[in-house]
């Protein structure tokens, strides 16, 4: 009988599409499901991205673009990086991919040999150690939980690396936790990484401008950092253009090339009009990006105060992104109506199955004891799923 490869069996399907999809099928028997499952920010594209988008197709931008992406978009990302980072790039530094997903990938096949060690704080995003497996290496999970803000402390990092170990993947702001790692944390953990000459960071800056206090601080700043660093970045969420697939890396330029070469075996450059509209947002006004972060600060606050009223979670603040990560473990054991609560997937199951609301279990994140809660979504969406959870789970016992 034919078989799957073993490259593939050694994945696991996608835990947040699974409960996007999941919802997606109740609503279409009809079932009034609110999704908090989708890491998608619920604004459509600002109008001046989407006149540039027009403009490109009037324009004729319909060839294949350079597999690196279009030197316009790749100028428009070094004066970004050095705008508000304080970051000094090349264009020869800088390639444009299909998604930042598309981008970490492309960083982890071009560094990980089969064996390699790629330490990866828990809670995480689903797809960092899919990738490193895909790659052959191993992911080495450190546990950084609620009691520590989900935070990595150097210590830790420290005490996690072998002579194995190629790469730490750090998100900040998170995905799924919303933590955010101060200058001095982050300056602390470069002094560790510092200290292992064979040592990179993957450092994903997604969500970059979602940030409720201070400013986005990025580990590429430290002296000595900059050429152990691979900054992964894009438009999907600070520009509400997830659909338009435009992620890009600022990294040493051995990587970008490494990255250039595998990219041009497996998709080539990203699509054209795409990078036209990604080079708008990059250097028109930038006032849409305050106001989405405004919004989304008002949802945490929201978010936050609902769910600390909800008897038996354990809630933090999140810093940024626009995620909640509450601490359910207090609900493992309990029953309700033939439901049984062992872990975090069966109680996010339980919260779409009898109060119709979507989120994500933690163990696909890495921390069994938490679920994911998305606040992308409209003021009333956030007070109505809130009430059907508080609704739900009074019900067990």
């Amino acid at each position: 009988m034919a078989q799957l490869s073993d490259r593939l069996n050694r994945l696991s399907p996608s835990a947040t599409l699974a409960m996007s999809q999941k919802s997606s099928e109740m609503k279409a028997q009809g079932i009034d499901v609110i999704n908090l499952s989708v890491g998608e920010p619920d604004f459509p594209t600002p109008d001046n991205i989407k006149a540039a988008a027009k403009k490109a197709v009037d324009e004729n931008y319909s060839k294949y673009s350079p597999v690196p992406g279009y030197a316009e978009l790749r100028r428009a990302i070094v004066a970004k990086l050095k705008r508000e980072n304080q970051l000094e790039y090349t264009v020869d530094e800088v390639m444009t991919s299909n998604g930042a997903k598309q981008c970490v990938c492309n960083a982890v096949m071009a560094l990980v040999n089969s064996g390699d060690e790629v330490i990866i704080p828990a809670p995480y995003w689903v797809s960092y150690p899919q990738m490193v497996k895909l790659a052959g290496g191993n992911p080495i999970y450190v546990n950084a939980g609620f009691e520590q803000n989900f935070k990595m402390t150097p210590e830790q990092l420290e005490a996690a690396i072998t002579p194995k170990t190629k790469l730490l993947i750090l998100c900040s702001p998170s995905n799924p936790t919303g933590s955010v790692y101060s200058k001095a944390e982050l300056k602390a953990l470069a002094e560790v990484i510092k200290r292992h000459e064979n040592l990179f960071v993957l450092a994903d800056e997604i969500y970059e401008h979602i940030i409720y206090i201070g400013n986005h601080e990025s580990i590429a700043q430290f002296e000595g950092m900059k050429e152990r660093t691979i900054i992964v970045n894009g438009v999907s969420k600070a520009y509400a253009m997830t659909g338009w697939r435009i992620g890009f890396m600022a990294a040493p330029e051995w990587i970008v090339k490494g990255c250039n070469k595998l990219q041009g075996q497996y998709t080539s450059g990203a699509c054209s009009v795409s990078q036209k509209a990604a080079e708008a947002a990059y250097t028109l006004d930038q006032g849409c990006v305050e106001d989405m972060r405004l919004a989304f600060e008002r949802r945490r606050n929201l978010t936050v105060k609902l769910a600390k009223d909800i008897p038996g979670l354990e809630v933090n603040v999140p810093e940024g992104a626009f995620y909640l990560f509450p601490k359910c473990s207090s609900f493992f054991g309990k029953r309700f109506d033939g439901y049984a609560i062992n872990n975090a997937s069966d109680f996010a199951m339980y919260l779409l199955e009898v109060g119709h609301v979507a989120t994500v279990g933690g163990d696909a994140f890495g921390d069994p004891e938490c679920f994911r809660i998305s606040y992308a979504t409209s003021d009333d969406n956030i007070r109505e799923a809130m009430k059907r959870i508080k609704e739900a789970l009074a019900q067990l016992r």
